[in-house]
């Protein structure tokens, strides 16, 4: 088996180096001949992975976290090429959603050597100009995408305590925000939606920032998406629910609905959002699902 094993330094908090080498050596001793990619950036990253495909790989490995994984979905979503992940990166959420975030290095080579693979879903964005994306775990639009804002700009500190105090420095200006959320129920039914809300958050898998399960009951093989919409209420309010979304148990609150949908449009003025821990575009944008468009490694047993 061939494979391209992609890290890119200059991720922030830095796709591992290290965790790359380390996972080649154990996948040349299982006797997978592995390339290293490693792009002095994202574009140029997706370049080499591109050229790699093109010549001839039987499979792509990342070791990295949640932007560099994005990175590799953009190449191989459809494709059938399997994915693997090294977890390695600041967040790893869609790593968790797939239980792998807990796979030292050395058990994510063995996966992959394994050649063990199931199919998932993707999310697919369209944006106005038509042109489109996958994510794999959640896109964010509206407070949430604030706080990625805040959380991308902060040198300090690493890793998910980051996204909590951007999310306790963003309460001190929160207010809705005009929104048109246009849906597609699980039944085919269409829905409109037009009013205030904090916050609109599309989720193929169940967490973001590093653990936060806001769609906690996603499944990313299921054929739809978890649309969460939280309505605006008091600062206080809203400041007593976050316990509860870090519990995952938000969606009986009354500001909050959680429906599952084949796919959903959202608008609001000067909102971006970001998908996978990155920004994605501003809105409107238009999310469904892309049922099985990923294969991906997993450990046996």
């Amino acid at each position: 088996m061939k494979v391209a094993l992609l890290v890119n330094p200059a991720a922030r908090a830095g796709a591992h180096t290290g965790a790359a080498t380390q996972a080649a050596e154990r996948l040349r001793t299982h006797g997978v001949q592995t390339s290293i990619l490693s792009g002095g950036s994202a574009a140029e990253s997706s370049a080499l992975l591109r050229a790699a495909i093109q010549v001839g790989v039987d499979a792509v490995a990342v070791a990295g976290g949640d932007g560099t994984v994005n990175l590799a979905i953009q190449e191989v979503a459809g494709t059938g090429i399997p994915l693997g992940i090294v977890p390695s990166g600041s967040g790893n959420d869609f790593a968790a959603t797939l239980g792998l975030r807990e796979l030292d290095v050395a058990a994510a080579a063995d996966a992959i050597a394994g050649g063990r693979t199931r199919r998932i879903d993707l999310a697919r964005v369209t944006r106005d100009d038509g042109s489109t994306r996958y994510f794999g775990s959640v896109l964010a639009s509206g407070f949430d995408s604030k706080v990625n804002d805040r959380a991308n700009a902060m040198r300090w500190p690493r890793g998910g305590s980051r996204y909590n105090i951007a999310i306790l420095v963003e309460f001190l200006t929160l207010a809705g925000i005009p929104y048109e959320v246009e849906l597609e129920l699980a039944d085919g039914t269409r829905v409109q939606q037009r009013g205030d809300l904090v916050m609109a958050t599309v989720g193929n898998g169940r967490t973001y920032g590093g653990g936060i399960p806001i769609c906690p009951d996603a499944d990313p093989a299921d054929g739809l998406l978890d649309l969460v919409l939280v309505r605006p209420a008091g600062r206080l309010r809203l400041l007593r629910l976050l316990p509860r979304v870090y519990r995952g148990t938000h969606g009986t609150v009354p500001e909050v609905s959680i429906r599952r949908v084949r796919s959903v449009r959202l608008s609001s003025p000067g909102v971006t959002a970001y998908a996978d821990g990155d920004p994605i575009g501003a809105l409107p944008l238009t999310v469904d699902v892309a049922p099985g468009a990923l294969t991906i490694f997993t450990p046996a047993g």
